[in-house]
């Protein structure tokens, strides 16, 4: 039974009612998976619904990629549901640079342009499962481990990826290590990183 209730935690709470549309406004509501229920007397199509997923996302930024988000806050209709939605678009050698998804594993399909992508397991195998990807071509990233995407072809590319959590929620390597508030000691990533503390100190002005 523990074991059972251990993999039965492992992802958001299975709902307990039909809808529970998220609203901010507490009043003559119920708090739910961290938003609160809007009266399902008062809910609406448009609950449910969101609109320009079809627009491209801006990749001029030192990535050249863009994440467009669909989630809990861009759809209330998806509170208690487990599950949302991105679009990624990438400029030619663009990326999704190393992440994770704490809450949530993610399917990802090409709609245009070649993507190399992978994901490395946990200590202490540290396996790195890579692929490259054409149009139409699938990939999975298991929930929390570090992953990314990189376009490979001299076109933009375009990726839909659906995760299973309301709210995934996504940790850039990079920017919490280097970009953390307030910043790490720089002797302790010297170290851990066997890096220059000089580099270390260059990295975390980057960030």
């Amino acid at each position: 039974m523990a074991l059972a209730s251990s993999f039965a935690s492992a992802s958001d709470p299975s709902p307990l009612q039909d809808t529970c549309v998220a609203i901010d406004e507490p009043k003559n509501a119920v708090f739910v998976n961290g938003k609160f229920c809007k009266n399902p007397n008062l809910t609406v199509a448009e609950d449910f619904f969101f609109q320009g997923l079809n627009i491209p996302g801006n990749t001029t930024n030192r990535v050249g990629s863009n994440v467009t988000t669909v989630n809990v806050d861009a759809i209330p209709g998806l509170n208690t549901l487990g599950i949302s939605l991105v679009r990624i678009d990438y400029a030619p050698y663009g990326q999704n640079p190393p992440h994770t998804h704490p809450r949530a594993t993610e399917i990802l399909t090409v709609l245009e342009g070649t993507l190399l992508v992978g994901f490395v397991t946990s200590n202490p195998q540290n396996r790195l499962f890579s692929k490259v990807l054409n149009k139409g071509d699938v990939f999975v990233f298991p929930i929390g481990l570090i992953h990314f995407q990189f376009n490979i072809g001299h076109m933009n590319a375009v990726a839909i990826a659906g995760l299973s959590s309301q709210n995934p929620g996504v940790i850039t390597i990079a920017n919490a290590v280097f970009g953390s508030n307030p910043p790490i000691n720089p002797d302790f990533l010297a170290t851990a990183f066997q890096l220059d503390k000089k580099v270390v100190e260059f990295l975390q002005a980057r960030f």
